[in-house]
């Protein structure tokens, strides 16, 4: 029997997205045919994968031009393509997949890594926010299969569209965590530069912080935090470590002393995010820094895993001088983390996935060959 064919399309540049690699290398492994489609960019590097992936090439690279000019371009590559299932992430890439897979009479998933319509970008914003609200109230009832990242934003989905999602969480694959304790104290962010994601807090406060502070990827802050960083007293203690690949993210991660994940609640999305970095910093020992939201409540009240600081920058400094100062709760918190690294990690969490995908084409009268 021929391999069933799955196209997974983001809007994103393929070689920093270390879920959908993740993704895209389980479902491989498990005999699905699958091709990764994402963006490509001036300054994107080249992607090497045990699957087959697609660039598209825009030319806007932003803004309501930028959304319409890509999934008419993924809309015209999918239908020129052969496939048993797609997959939308995120509402960006909806439009073109539901379109797609419907001309072809294919079922198609739907993988929201976020609540799209309520992103800090996105607040302020009431047409745009209304647009993309009304695009998931038409599209998201109609996919075949959904999942999320979450718990709280399973529940919410499925109160809001009356309709089941999986929960697939951002885990990364089990490592032995490092042996010893980082001598160097870096404070470290990874992702995206892009609004909400406490960055100026953390450069106002770095004068008063005992660590030095290495921010690793790019977004719309990038510019902006630099010249910020630039103006601060402590410019020499702030590194910018620009877009990183998953290999050396991971090296960056190991020297780190504490991970940074402090949010400002702007929004439903943030508030109910349980974001790849936290399970990142947490598979390497790192104890996290988070904001107070209910995922990260939920896994520091069973696990201790990390501290929970408030969008305020005295009580940053107060946590961070109190971890370098006092060793005893920090080897609790790591001890804590090396813990939960054992069951929260891509080994154990890849099931969810593996049977979303089994159960859409066992139970699917579509699936007697690609057209």
């Amino acid at each position: 029997m021929p391999k069933r064919r799955i196209i997974l399309a983001v809007t994103n540049d393929l070689s920093f997205d270390q879920r959908m690699q993740r993704i895209c290398k389980t479902l491989h492994d498990e005999g699905f045919a699958v091709t990764l489609v994402g963006r490509w960019r001036s300054d994107s590097l080249a992607f090497e994968a045990e699957f087959d992936h697609h660039r598209i090439v825009c030319k806007h690279n932003s803004g309501k031009l930028f959304y319409i000019e890509y999934n008419m371009k993924l809309f015209r590559y999918l239908m020129s393509q052969q496939f048993d299932a797609l997959c939308a992430v995120d509402l960006d890439t909806m439009l073109a997949v539901s379109l797609a897979a419907s001309r072809k009479r294919k079922k198609w998933t739907y993988d929201a890594h976020e609540l799209f319509q309520e992103v800090p970008e996105l607040v302020g914003r009431p047409v745009s926010k209304w647009i993309w609200s009304r695009l998931a109230a038409w599209g998201i009832p109609k996919a075949d299969a959904a999942y999320t990242v979450s718990e709280s934003l399973t529940e919410y989905f499925q109160k809001r569209y009356k309709r089941p999602f999986g929960v697939v969480r951002n885990l990364p694959y089990y490592q032995k965590p490092k042996s010893a304790i980082s001598s160097q104290k870096i404070l470290l962010y990874q992702g995206a530069l892009n609004q909400g994601r406490g960055l100026e807090l953390l450069i106002d406060a770095a004068p008063d912080l005992n660590c030095l502070i290495a921010i690793a990827g790019k977004g719309d802050l990038y510019d902006a935090l630099r010249a910020q960083a630039a103006q601060s007293k402590a410019t020499a203690k702030i590194s910018f470590l620009g877009s990183l690949k998953p290999a050396e993210l991971a090296e960056w991660t190991n020297r780190a002393f504490l991970g940074y994940n402090v949010l400002e609640n702007r929004g439903l999305s943030y508030y109910f995010s349980l974001a790849n970095k936290f399970f990142d910093y947490t598979m390497a020992g790192v104890p996290c820094l988070v904001s107070p939201f209910p995922e990260y409540e939920k896994l520091q009240t069973q696990y201790g895993i990390g501290i929970s600081v408030g969008y305020d920058r005295s009580a940053l400094i107060e946590i961070v001088n109190t971890l370098i100062s006092e060793p005893e709760l920090y080897i609790q918190l790591r001890a804590g983390a090396i813990n939960a690294a054992k069951k929260l990690n891509w080994n154990e969490e890849s099931h969810k996935l593996i049977a979303i995908y089994t159960e859409l084409f066992a139970n699917s009268r579509k699936f007697e060959g690609s057209l």
